[in-house]
C-alpha cells in the first residue's frame, strides 16, 4: 500500500479506548451474575454441590422439573408470592407515579406560598435512606392496626420524592408556559389543560417514574419483612429469603429447596424484563416528539 492510500485510511480514534473497555468490564459484571442464575437454575441437587463448572450447564438440565417442583412446593405458596409482588407493584408503581406526576408538575408550573420551602422538604427527603424510615413506620401502622396487612406494603410505597423531583425538573423544561397559556386562553379548565396538553407532553418522564417504582416495590425486602407476618403476604423477595433460612438450617426434609430457590430468583426477573421491554417503546416515541418539538 503506498504512502498516499494509508494517509487516506482514516483510523478510528483510541481516545474512547479506555471508556470502551470500561464498558465492556461493566456489562461482563453485570451479566455473569444472571448467566449463573440460567445456568444453575436448570441443575438439580447433585448438579449444584457435586464440584462441576457453576458457570456451565451439568450433564442433566431439568429446567421444565425445577420449575414444576417451583410452583407445587408447599401447596404452591411460590405463585402466591408471585400475585402479591404484582399487586404491590402495580399499586404501588401506579399510585406513586400518579402523586409524582401531580406533585412534580404544581411545583413546576404553580406558584404558591410555601412552594420553594416544600420542595426543600422533598429534596431533603431524598437523603434520608428508606431503610431509616422502616421502623418507625412499623410503630405508626401499628398504632392503627395495619401491620401484617397489604396496606402496610403498599401505602409506604406511594411516597417517591426521587419521582417528584424527577417529574419537576422535567415539567419545567419539556412543558412550555406557552402552550399552557395558550390552552388557558381557549377555555381549557386546569384539569384539562394538565391531562390533554402537559400530560403528552411529560409522557418520557411518566413512564421512567412508573418503572422505576414498579421496580423499588417489586424488589422492596426489609419494609415487607418487618411488616408482614403471615407468610402467604409475603412478596417473592421476603419469600425467596424465607426458603434460604429454612435451606441453610436444612430443614426442607428430602427437598432440596436450594435448586427452587435459584428457580425462584430467575422466574422472579422475568416479570421485570417484560416490563421494561414493553415500556421502552414510549421512552422512543416521547424522544421523537421532544426533537420534533
Amino acid at each position: 500500500m503506498s504512502d498516499r492510500s494509508r494517509a487516506g485510511v482514516r483510523r478510528p480514534p483510541q481516545r474512547h479506548l479506555p471508556l470502551q473497555v470500561l464498558l465492556g468490564f461493566l456489562v461482563v459484571y453485570f451479566l455473569v451474575p444472571f448467566w449463573w442464575v440460567i445456568v444453575n437454575s436448570s441443575k438439580d441437587a447433585p448438579g449444584l454441590f457435586g464440584g462441576g463448572n457453576t458457570l456451565w450447564f451439568a450433564g442433566r438440565i431439568d429446567y421444565l422439573g425445577n420449575l414444576e417442583q417451583l410452583f407445587t412446593y408447599d401447596n404452591g405458596i411460590y405463585g402466591r408470592w408471585i400475585l402479591n409482588s404484582t399487586l404491590y407493584a402495580l399499586a404501588g408503581g401506579v399510585g406513586a407515579t400518579v402523586l409524582a406526576v401531580m406533585a412534580g408538575y404544581g411545583f413546576a408550573k404553580y406558584r404558591f406560598a410555601a412552594r420553594r420551602f416544600s420542595f426543600a422538604l422533598v429534596l431533603g427527603a431524598l437523603m434520608v435512606p428508606a431503610t431509616a424510615l422502616v421502623i418507625p413506620t412499623f410503630m405508626m401502622f401499628s398504632e392503627f392496626g395495619l401491620t401484617n396487612t397489604i396496606w402496610a406494603v403498599i401505602l409506604p410505597s406511594l411516597l417517591n420524592p426521587f419521582g417528584v423531583y424527577l417529574m419537576h425538573v422535567y415539567a419545567r423544561d419539556a412543558v412550555p408556559d406557552e402552550i399552557l397559556d395558550a390552552a388557558r386562553a381557549d377555555g381549557a379548565g386546569e384539569v384539562r389543560t394538565f391531562l390533554q396538553v402537559a400530560l403528552p407532553l411529560m409522557r418520557p418522564a411518566v413512564v421512567t417514574v412508573l418503572l422505576l417504582s414498579a421496580v423499588a416495590s417489586w424488589n422492596n425486602y426489609f419494609l415487607p419483612l418487618a411488616m408482614l407476618s403471615d407468610n402467604r403476604l409475603f412478596p417473592v423477595t421476603v419469600g425467596l429469603g424465607l426458603w434460604q433460612g429454612i435451606a441453610s438450617a436444612n430443614n426442607a426434609g428430602s427437598t432440596s429447596l436450594w435448586s427452587l430457590i435459584i428457580m425462584g430468583a430467575l422466574v422472579s426477573v422475568v416479570p421485570l424484563v417484560i416490563a421494561f421491554f414493553t415500556l421502552q417503546r414510549h421512552w422512543r416515541g416521547g424522544l421523537s416528539v421532544g426533537g420534533l418539538r
